[in-house]
């Protein structure tokens, strides 16, 4: 299939909310988007307290590509396509460590933490004619920039900026990153695992979707939302938990740029039904201090989704901060961290570790519901006639505002899909697009007719 032989807007029409069933299945489509998206967007690679020290690394992917994220002598940091030159073995296999270098076990060929190739066992006897190995080092990540203790990484030079890339989604993420002077780490190992969809799915769901929670969560909320001392009470006839959206004063949904966000407006730093015991006191601790710096809105916001186009989610308050890692157009893997400030105890960062996992780990309450969900959506698309399929996404349409308070970005309210149609039309406009001037003018025009009411 040639990409200029696709139909995009009518695969994507953003205008009314209809979506064609066949771009979460189609190969063709997968294989322009680790062109042109996973090989155009920037992709989140590490986080800095991930590799403290010269020679720390850590292994990820952009896309289906294996990449070394490595920490220089100098402290600057580089990332490289894990495949030697010589037969496209991987160089590193270790998820994470200290080097002075990368050897490949196939033949030996051994490269710098700089990427240049350094030896070639036999180089005399075997490449009598000469061998450049000033030419053959690791091919070098195009673009590396960090945001606040996170590592992004581009194949694109001509790409916006990373901070012109992520606009408004960054003051979102500054809700998490920036609450205390001392940033973030990372706590803990990396949880992976499988999911049989996809990768759309989860990213839009991160980006747009609080309404699935109402359904799809529901015996959590009512488990988790059970008042402390009324046990099963709560439960009984009659009895029903108060989650956020009943209790919340207001709530929105940002979406632009296929970027995502939503949360609730809430009078106090007890609103995540999620979380609970330590972490809680934490951000009742720390309130003060957050406010001061961010606002009240950020520093209460403990309950908000949000997605940085294409593959990085976040949750604020359950700290869970993953990755959508494409393996085909039916699979995708998940790796989860959990992100804390650096300022809080040990003690803390254990209660949050454990309050991640207990909801989002690859066992937890929560990513088990959604899990489920994704993949009876991954089989139903296996048939010929679903796949043919209009899906309505209009949920809000006509809604989009500009808010007058500080809170940036073309809004709606939570139970909306603002975002999910602003991430479906970048997903089609760089799948559509040769250039990144186009995509841009793209999404000027389309959220310019969006906002024509407001």
């Amino acid at each position: 299939m040639s990409q200029k032989s696709i139909d995009f807007d009518a695969l994507v029409d953003a205008h009314t909310g209809r979506v064609a069933a066949s771009i979460y299945s189609d190969p063709e489509l997968y294989e322009l988007e680790l062109e042109r998206i996973f090989g155009r967007c920037w992709l989140f690679l590490a986080h800095v307290s991930q590799i403290p020290k010269a020679g720390d690394y850590f292994n990820t992917y952009m896309g289906e590509d294996p990449i070394i994220v490595v920490r220089q002598k100098d402290g600057s940091i580089k990332a490289f396509l894990n495949q030697c030159r010589h037969r496209s073995m991987r160089v590193s296999y270790a998820d994470c460590g200290n080097t002075r270098s990368f050897t490949c076990p196939y033949h030996g060929w051994s490269y710098g933490t700089d990427g240049a190739l350094v030896d070639v066992p036999l180089e005399a006897r075997a490449y009598p004619q000469g061998l450049c190995k000033q030419k053959l080092g690791l091919q070098e990540v195009t673009r590396v920039a960090e945001y606040k203790g996170l590592i992004f990484g581009n194949w694109d030079a001509s790409a916006p900026d990373l901070e012109a890339y992520m606009g408004d989604i960054a003051w979102y993420l500054d809700g998490v990153l920036d609450r205390r002077p001392g940033g973030t780490e990372i706590i803990g190992g990396v949880h992976k695992w499988v999911i049989d969809c996809n990768w759309k799915f989860p990213a839009e769901q991160f980006a747009s979707d609080q309404y699935h929670a109402l359904y799809s969560h529901a015996s959590a909320v009512q488990v988790l939302g059970a008042k402390e001392g009324e046990g099963d009470k709560a439960l009984g006839a009659g009895q029903t938990a108060r989650p956020v959206w009943e209790t919340a004063k207001d709530a929105l949904q940002y979406g632009q740029a296929g970027h995502g966000s939503g949360f609730f407006f809430t009078e106090g730093p007890d609103a995540n039904v999620w979380v609970d015991g330590e972490v809680s006191q934490y951000f009742r601790d720390t309130y003060p201090e957050v406010e001061a710096r961010l606002g009240k809105v950020r520093a209460l916001r403990l309950a908000g989704h949000n997605n940085m186009f294409p593959t990085m989610s976040w949750l604020n308050g359950t700290a869970t901060l993953r990755v959508w890692h494409p393996r085909g157009p039916n699979q995708v893997e998940v790796w989860a961290f959990c992100i804390a400030d650096k300022d809080a105890s040990d003690e803390v960062k254990q209660a949050f570790e454990r309050s991640a996992t207990r909801a989002f780990g690859p066992a937890g309450f929560l990513e088990q519901d959604d899990s489920e969900n994704w993949v009876e959506i991954q089989k139903v698309l296996r048939g010929k006639r679903a796949r043919s399929t209009k899906l309505i996404v209009e949920m809000g349409l006509g809604n989009e505002k500009r808010r007058d308070d500080g809170i940036p970005g073309m809004t709606n309210y939570i139970f909306s899909e603002t975002a999910a149609r602003g991430m479906y039309r970048r997903w089609a406009d760089l799948l559509a697009c040769d250039s990144w001037d186009e995509v841009l003018e793209r999404t000027r025009v389309y959220e310019q007719e969006v906002m024509k009411h407001d």
